[in-house]
């Protein structure tokens, strides 16, 4: 986005038009956390269809305060840059709260944002939140969880990441054990410890045999269950304290 250290030259009223709509507004709400989203959740976060939210996008490019970018096959959008989420900011501190038109608070991308799978593992706010709390706790070590697009070589959103080598520690190997996890004893025919790129948190979660065995211990203790909705994971109240005690993860209602 252009921007400029004199009012007097700025096109205010060409970037207030592109945010002046309900479903654009929602649009750039998703996305003022800093995360780059496929245009299917932007669709569903708005509450628009496919069609419609591709014609919002466009005019959102058109004007500057929305970038794309690619990832294998798949489009992901973003704020053009930080200015655009203070602007959000400022307008959210003065505008009146949205009335209450529905009992429907969360969304299916909220859900799949807090927990869900990924193949055959934990993802979302979930699967990073375990991830954090592995490395804390020196379970695995090899690096931070984090994800910076900027120095990434050949990681990207939405797939298995290659950049960064974790490995399981001894310690980490006998708490796992304790948690009814026998690293050990895990199949052979794929890699023990590999991490996708959470493409809504865009950090880290545990994927390869360890992350399906824990994910498989989840379920069987059942402290995660299945949603409703397609790959959405429900997490329960006995999951909530169970995370914390075992492993000190620590998620917001």
């Amino acid at each position: 986005m252009t921007t400029t250290t004199d009012a007097r030259d700025a096109d205010i009223a060409r970037a207030a038009a592109a945010i002046a709509d309900p479903s654009r507004a929602r649009v750039l709400q998703a996305l003022v956390e800093g995360r780059a989203l496929p245009a299917s959740v932007l669709a569903t976060e708005a509450g628009v269809s496919a069609s419609t939210v591709s014609g919002h996008l466009a005019k959102l490019l058109d004007a500057g305060v929305v970038r794309v970018e690619r990832h294998g096959r798949h489009r992901y959008y973003r704020l053009s840059g930080p200015a655009v989420a203070e602007a959000i900011e400022a307008l959210a501190r003065i505008a009146p709260p949205l009335p209450v038109t529905s009992l429907r608070q969360s969304t299916h991308a909220h859900a799949l944002r807090r927990a869900r799978t990924c193949y055959d593992h934990v993802a979302g706010a979930l699967g990073v939140a375990l991830m954090a709390a592995l490395l804390e706790r020196g379970i695995l070590e090899g690096g931070d969880g984090h994800y910076d697009p900027a120095a990434a070589k050949g990681d990207r959103l939405s797939a298995p990441g290659n950049d960064t080598t974790y490995r399981l520690t001894a310690p980490g190997r006998a708490e796992l054990a304790a948690f009814g996890v026998d690293a050990d004893g895990l199949p052979g025919r794929r890699p023990l410890i590999r991490y996708c790129v959470d493409w809504t948190e865009q950090r880290h979660h545990l994927a390869g045999a360890l992350g399906a065995a824990v994910t498989d211990r989840l379920f069987e203790l059942g402290w995660i269950r299945r949603g409703t909705r397609r790959r959405v994971v429900d997490l329960t109240d006995a999951g909530r304290t169970g995370l914390e005690r075992t492993f000190g993860v620590v998620l917001n209602a």
